[in-house]
C-alpha cells in the first residue's frame, strides 16, 4: 500500500537528515522533492499546492522545536500535515436513531460498492447488530445475487429485489420490512455507471429523499487516483454526502485518492477496504495512515486486530506451555498458522511494521493464504502422535503425509524444518535470548533477510 511514495519520502527525509538545521533553503528543496513525490502518487494538484503551503508555513514556523534534529522536525511536520489532509481523526458510523438506521452507499460501478456493503454489514453483525441488506441496482447483472452472497457470508439479512422493480420502489418495500421485522441497519446498495451521468445522480437524489439515510456513505476506489476527485466533487454536490469509504486500498501503490477525497469532499473518510474478504474492512485513523506514508508502521492497528482476531486463551495456552519447558509441537504450530491466517496472513502484518523492519522482508518470499492453506493440510494429514511427537516421521510416513495433503515430499520436509527452526525460537524465548531470537527469526518466517 503507497509504496512508492514511502519510498520517496523516506528519501527526502533521509537526506534532510544530513542538514545541520532546517532553513528557507533546505526545505524549499526538500518541498520540491515531495512536490513531485506527491504528484506521482496521483494526489490532485489543488491538494499538493495546499499540502506544500501548510508544511512550509509549520516548517519555518514554531512548530519546529529547536532540540530536534532537522529530519524529526520536518517528519513531525509532514506527519501532522498528512494527518490533518486526510480527516485529523477516525469518524465513526452514526446509527443514532429510530431504528432502522439507514446507510445509503454511493459511487460508481466498479467502485467496489456491493462488496464493501457486506463488509459493512459484517463489521455490524459482529457489534451484535440486526443488520438486512437491498439492492437497487436493477441494471447490472448479477448485481441482486451478488449482494444476497455477501449477504449469507455476512450473516446479515436479505431483502429480494428484481430487475423488472423501481429503484425508489424497492427502497421504500426494504425500510417498511426493517421497519416491522426489528432490524437496527438497513444497508442500500445502488446502481452505479461507468462514469458519471444524469440518469445515475437524478436516481439516487430519489433514493436519499425516499429513505432519508442517517448515513449517505461514498465508495471510491483507491486506485483512481485523479480520477477519484471528479467523482467525489460530483456526488458531493448532489448528495448530502456524511462519509467516505475506500475501497481495494492494498492494491494501490500510489495512494493519490487517500490524500485527496478528504479534502475535496470536505467528508471523514470512515473505513478503508482491503482485499476480498469480508473481514477486509477497517476503521480509516488519518494519523495511522500518515505514520505508514511515512515509513512509520501502524503498530497500534496492528495490536488492535491482533485482539480483535486471535483467540488469546489459545496463544496464552501456547506462551504457558513454553514458558515451563514444555515441548513445542506441530499441534501448537498449526494453531499459530491458523491465528496469523486470521490476521489476513504474513503480508498484512508486515505492512502495518515500521520501514525500518518491513525492510527486513522480502516480499515475494512470503507466505501467502495458499502456503499457509497447505501448511495446514499437511499438518492435519498427520496423526495426532505424529504431531505430538514429530521424530517419528521418517520417510514411509512422509510420503503417506505428502500423498494425503496432495502435495510433494519436499513440502513436508520444508515444513518440518520450518518447524524445527520454530522450535529453537521457542526454546530461546525460555532463556530470554531474545537477540538470539531475532537472528534465527531469519530462518522461520519465509522472506526474512
Amino acid at each position: 500500500m503507497l509504496e512508492n511514495l514511502t519510498a520517496r519520502l523516506a528519501g527526502i527525509v533521509k537526506h534532510v537528515r544530513g542538514e545541520a538545521r532546517l532553513t528557507e533553503a533546505n526545505i524549499q528543496e526538500a518541498l520540491r522533492e515531495v512536490r513531485i513525490a506527491l504528484l506521482e502518487a496521483d494526489v490532485a494538484l489543488p491538494v499538493v499546492k495546499h499540502f506544500i503551503e501548510a508544511v512550509r508555513a509549520k516548517a519555518l514556523g514554531a512548530d519546529v522545536i529547536g532540540s530536534l534534529t532537522p529530519g524529526q522536525a520536518l517528519v513531525g511536520v509532514v506527519h501532522r500535515e498528512l494527518s490533518a489532509l486526510m480527516g485529523e481523526a477516525n469518524a465513526p458510523l452514526d446509527l443514532a436513531t429510530q431504528p432502522p438506521a439507514v446507510i445509503l452507499m454511493a459511487g460508481l460501478q466498479g467502485s467496489g460498492k456491493t462488496t464493501t456493503s457486506g463488509k459493512l454489514a459484517r463489521a455490524l453483525v459482529a457489534q451484535k447488530k440486526k443488520v438486512a441488506l437491498v439492492s437497487c441496482d436493477v441494471y447490472r447483472p448479477a448485481a441482486i445475487e451478488q449482494l444476497k452472497t455477501v449477504a449469507a457470508q455476512a450473516g446479515a439479512q436479505f431483502i429480494s429485489s428484481a430487475a423488472g422493480e423501481q429503484p425508489v420502489e424497492i427502497a421504500r418495500r426494504a425500510l417498511e420490512f426493517a421497519r416491522t421485522h426489528y432490524i437496527d441497519v438497513l444497508i442500500v446498495d445502488t446502481a452505479g455507471r461507468l462514469a458519471i451521468d444524469e440518469q445515475m445522480m437524478r436516481e439516487i437524489a430519489e433514493l436519499h429523499a425516499a429513505l432519508l439515510p442517517i448515513e449517505t456513505l461514498f465508495i471510491v476506489d483507491a486506485m483512481q487516483g485523479q480520477d477519484a476527485v471528479n467523482v467525489a466533487r460530483a456526488f458531493n454536490e448532489r448528495l448530502p454526502l456524511t462519509g467516505v469509504i475506500l475501497s481495494k486500498l492494498d492494491g494501490d501503490a500510489r495512494g493519490g485518492a487517500a490524500l485527496s477525497v478528504r479534502h475535496v469532499t470536505g467528508k471523514p473518510i470512515k473505513f478503508a477496504g482491503v482485499g476480498e474478504k469480508l473481514s477486509g474492512l477497517e476503521p480509516f485513523h488519518p494519523e495511522r495512515m500518515a505514520a505508514r506514508i511515512l515509513g512509520m508502521g501502524d503498530i497500534l492497528s496492528l495490536v488492535e486486530e491482533a485482539h480483535a482476531r486471535i483467540d488469546l486463551e489459545s496463544a496464552k495456552r501456547v506462551a504457558e506451555k513454553v514458558k515451563k519447558g514444555k515441548g513445542f509441537d506441530l499441534e501448537d504450530f498449526r494453531e499459530q498458522v491458523a491465528q496469523m491466517k486470521k490476521m489476513g496472513g504474513v503480508a498484512s502484518l508486515i505492512d502495518k511494521l515500521p520501514a525500518q523492519l518491513a525492510g527486513q522482508v522480502d516480499p515475494a518470499k512470503l507466505a501467502d493464504d495458499k502456503q499457509l492453506k497447505r501448511i495446514e493440510g499437511i499438518i492435519n494429514s498427520m496423526t495426532r502422535e505424529e504431531r505430538a511427537k514429530p521424530e517419528l516421521i521418517k520417510a514411509s510416513r512422509k510420503r503417506r503425509i505428502a500423498a494425503g495433503a496432495g502435495v510433494p515430499v519436499q513440502a513436508v520436509n520444508q515444513l518440518l524444518n520450518q518447524f524445527e527452526q520454530m522450535q529453537k525460537m521457542m526454546k530461546m524465548m525460555k532463556g530470554g535470548n531474545l537477540q538470539r531470537m531475532m537472528r534465527n527469526l531469519k530462518g522461520v518466517l519465509p522472506g526474512m533477510r
